[in-house]
């Protein structure tokens, strides 16, 4: 569905050349992925989140009929912005952000060669696509395209805080372990990686050729290292397998993502998985056998090791823990660094713009009381002893 000039009444007007297009066919979505591409590599705020190799496959796996948007805006057919959307009805009728729990980074895609114009023209064509919905844009990191939307919008606009990111700069190991904060910390990272050296494990880049048979070898060590414990579920679902697999080798060929693998005694005893993208790279998911750490050997440096190595780059200029407060990541004194979610809204959906940020509130306090029993349970189970 194409709108040239002006997509809808009550919309701002498209720049002088540019016309914007709904895409809702997932044959149409595939058929999109050399466009796409040039796109993605235009944009220099995108993540490997919003590669098509990820949110094609993402939809396959998770998408529901009838419930794809994808709200384009083109300059001389070339795709100039793009937003992966799909439909949601709960807890309010939104477009939210293709790729959903599974990806880190939610944002849109702006040519950047193209400028405001680009912008502009997307931030119409998301206007006159969001007539009955909210847009709903989540998990979007600071500097992100999806920001010059926000500034451009018309309508009512809120941002509420969402996920929290832990970043390091793209440096070396050894630069790493360098600003620990005390001498002891340094030492006994050096003598973690020691360790590894001693044990005789060796990493290596896996061949596109190789990527499938690895991301099986990953998902296999992943449930075998989790085993008895509390682990995020979705990852030990045939639908997970099925996405990350037919992603990943695209993006591995696309330079998107690299493949490690670690080898002890002639045994693959452990896979990392790290997405690549113009400012950072992030250790997204990795499987470790039980007997590297029955073989105290620290799989968090193994891990930190390999991706600071992918993360050198020029123009890289951050090694992203992806999301998550866990201690051990804390060992690298990171830098927090907050999602945000960008809630936009026409005067006639203003009314789920704030139901939707009534709904946000009742789940930070829910999960507030959550952090505070657990606080509590652990008080009062610790002053038994």
């Amino acid at each position: 569905m194409t709108y040239p000039g002006q997509p809808h009444t009550g919309t701002p007007a498209l720049p002088p050349g540019y016309t914007a297009e709904l895409v809702t066919d997932e044959g149409d979505f595939a058929a999109l992925a050399a466009q796409w591409g040039r796109l993605h590599a235009r944009c220099a705020a995108a993540t490997p989140f919003q590669s098509h190799a990820w949110l094609h496959s993402w939809w396959r796996s998770y998408g529901r009929a009838g419930r794809l948007r994808l709200v384009l805006a083109r300059e001389g057919g070339e795709l100039a912005g793009a937003a992966p959307l799909t439909l949601v009805r709960r807890p309010v009728p939104a477009l939210v952000p293709l790729g959903g729990a599974v990806s880190d980074y939610g944002d849109v895609l702006l040519d950047d060669e193209r400028g405001p114009d680009a912008a502009a023209a997307l931030t119409s064509a998301l206007a006159a696509a969001s007539r009955t919905a909210l847009v709903d844009l989540r998990e979007v990191r600071p500097g992100a395209a999806a920001e010059r939307v926000y500034d451009r919008w018309r309508g009512p606009r809120r941002t509420v805080a969402d996920s929290l990111c832990l970043e390091l700069p793209a440096l070396p190991v050894d630069e790493l372990t360098a600003r620990l904060p005390s001498a002891k910390a340094r030492q006994r990272v050096r003598a973690q990686l020691r360790r590894l050296d001693s044990l005789g494990v060796k990493s290596r880049t896996v061949l596109p050729g190789e990527v499938d048979a690895a991301l099986v070898r990953l998902l296999e060590l992943h449930r075998l290292q989790w085993e008895g414990r509390k682990v995020t579920g979705e990852h030990l679902r045939p639908r997970f397998r099925e996405h990350l697999v037919r992603a990943v080798g695209p993006m591995v060929r696309a330079g998107d993502a690299v493949v490690t693998e670690f080898r002890m005694d002639d045994e693959v005893v452990a896979v990392d998985v790290t997405l690549l993208s113009h400012r950072l790279a992030g250790g997204y998911l990795y499987g470790a056998h039980p007997r590297l750490r029955e073989r105290r050997a620290d799989v968090a440096v193994m891990l930190l090791e390999a991706c600071a190595s992918h993360a050198r780059r020029p123009g890289r200029e951050v090694l992203s823990l992806l999301r998550g407060d866990e201690p051990y990541k804390h060992r690298w004194r990171p830098e927090p660094v907050p999602n945000r979610r960008l809630l936009l809204a026409r005067r006639r959906t203003a009314p789920l713009l704030a139901a939707a940020l009534g709904d946000a509130a009742a789940r930070r306090y829910g999960k507030e009381l959550l952090r505070r029993r657990a606080e509590r349970k652990e008080h009062d189970g610790g002053g038994g002893t």
